[in-house]
């Protein structure tokens, strides 16, 4: 496993900021069972996991498993620094454009530098909490970008309703666009959601939930009792959706 802090001046961001990657390499078990990754044209799949709020792109190592999971999955993992931006393209004399910077910066700029596939089938979007919802909102946004998003105690909501889980805004509608996605016959991508029940965003969460569902959107979802929002959940949560639930190759993507 190659642990990246990679540090460069964003376009979109018009500032320096860090990224943390993490990359599959040689394990133990691929030597035993005498596996060569280091082939030229090698790529990996892609999940592209947003913090939540308060946090920055050193949260997950921190405070989750996320190295030894993505390793044994054979699954590059990009980690920005979004702090408290809502994922949001903000105005101003000097635009942080953080929901840019995911969709559209971060793709083109590491693509360049590491093995990361650009199929659609193999990126993922992800987060927890304030990265729940910028998750839910790459993927509605970007349909065609993302096969699959996991929605960790932060999910996308009717935006009628106000609600103290605002984190910034940008004139986007994630909530409108997933109806206009099913509506314009376009390939929706999967949708895994999940909650602690003694958590204060879980009405929020399940009506996401419903409200894709009824969309005809595929979602799984599940409700954990006895986790509120907490690191013990994430972790769990990261667990079951890289070693169950998402649609991964678990092994390198070799060339043709």
């Amino acid at each position: 496993m190659a642990l990246i802090k990679f540090n460069f001046l964003s376009d979109a961001l018009a500032m320096q900021t860090n990224v943390t990657v993490i990359l599959p390499t040689q394990t133990f078990a691929d030597k035993m069972a005498g596996k060569d990754p280091y082939v030229p044209g090698v790529k990996y799949q892609v999940l592209w996991l947003l913090h939540g709020a308060f946090g920055d792109d050193s949260d997950y190592v921190n405070f989750s498993n996320i190295l030894r999971f993505a390793e044994e999955n054979k699954l590059a993992v990009v980690m920005p620094a979004g702090y408290n931006s809502g994922y949001a393209d903000a105005q101003g004399h000097f635009p942080t454009k953080y929901y840019s910077f995911i969709v559209d910066e971060l793709p083109k700029v590491l693509g360049a530098y590491f093995p990361l596939s650009d199929k659609r089938e193999d990126n993922f979007v992800g987060g927890l909490s304030m990265g729940g919802m910028g998750a839910f909102k790459c993927a509605m946004m970007r349909p065609e970008q993302y096969s699959a998003a996991l929605l960790m105690s932060g999910a996308g909501r009717d935006p009628s309703i106000p609600s103290p889980f605002d984190m910034g805004g940008d004139g986007l509608n994630p909530w409108a666009q997933a109806k206009a996605n099913v509506e314009a016959g376009v390939e929706l991508p999967k949708m895994f959601l999940s909650v602690g029940l003694d958590d204060g965003a879980k009405e929020m969460v399940i009506g996401c939930r419903d409200y894709l569902q009824e969309l005809g959107y595929d979602v799984f979802y599940e409700g954990v009792p006895g986790l509120a929002h907490e690191w013990d959940f994430w972790d769990q949560c990261l667990r079951k959706a890289l070693y169950e639930w998402m649609p991964l190759r678990r092994e390198p993507i070799l060339p043709e």
